[in-house]
């Protein structure tokens, strides 16, 4: 099943979010100051291709630094990314067969807003993993 949803996603939005995410990387790596946003546009951006049987978790180890890189990731992009995919996911939910795919959008929201200091795992992992 997990399958035959990220085929239908990947066809419908998957593919041009990713498209989206890895061009945002690619001008985050520009400057080298930015490219701890553009790494994680690209891990969003992997995640946005195929969001299904994938989680986010938190990342041991990550400091102060992904604090202060997201509250300025919240401030130049993450409200907008945020609020891109609540609408979109609103707009999938309002017909049955689009349920699961405005899910997926959802679970899109807190990665697209605080992106550093956390990892893709796959459904299957254990939590501690």
């Amino acid at each position: 099943m997990r399958t035959l949803l990220n085929l239908i996603w990947l066809v419908l939005a998957g593919f041009w979010l990713a498209v989206g995410y890895v061009l945002a990387g690619l001008i985050c790596c520009i400057l080298i100051i930015t490219i701890p946003f553009g790494i994680a546009s690209f891990r969003i951006a992997g995640f946005a291709l195929w969001p299904f049987g994938r989680r986010m978790v938190d990342r041991r180890g990550a400091g102060a630094g992904s604090v202060i890189g997201n509250v300025i990731w919240i401030l130049v992009a993450g409200w907008w990314l945020a609020l891109g995919h609540l609408a979109t996911g609103i707009a999938l939910c309002v017909s049955i067969i689009g349920i699961p795919l405005g899910i997926a959008n959802f679970k899109l929201i807190p990665i697209s807003l605080v992106p550093l200091g956390k990892e893709i795992v796959s459904t299957d992992q254990g939590f501690g993993s």
